[in-house]
């Protein structure tokens, strides 16, 4: 057919996505990989030099919060799908430094009450 063009394969992907079909998740992922790299990296850019979270864990972390949990999938086009992901991304930076800090700050203790303390000397 002439002036019909096909539809790209991210195009495709997203279809079948929609379609209920599994495979076409992973399909789009490789497809945006090295797009998805480019986002962590520059979300990784503004810390700290001792971060110690690497472009490819965030890439990961956003793809299992993205594709977690109840597995709907809601995206609509490749720019939608990008957005979520770096949201995803900036998410996964931000719990990851305020895990970090609550370490420093003594988050592995176990709290306790006032009221234990006392018992205890009694």
């Amino acid at each position: 057919m002439q002036g019909v063009s096909e539809p790209e394969p991210t195009a495709r992907l997203f279809e079948r996505l929609r379609e209920g079909d599994e495979a076409a998740r992973d399909e789009l992922v490789a497809s945006v990989y090295h797009e998805l790299r480019r986002i962590a990296s520059r979300e990784l850019r503004g810390l700290a030099a001792d971060h110690t979270l690497q472009a490819t864990a965030l890439v990961h972390e956003a793809y299992v919060r993205l594709v977690g949990g109840d597995g709907a999938i809601a995206w609509k086009d490749r720019a939608h799908f990008l957005a979520a992901a770096s949201r995803a991304m900036r998410t996964a930076v931000v719990d990851h430094a305020r895990a970090r800090y609550a370490q420093k700050r003594g988050g592995s203790y176990k709290r306790l009450s006032l009221d234990v303390l006392v018992e205890s000397f009694d």
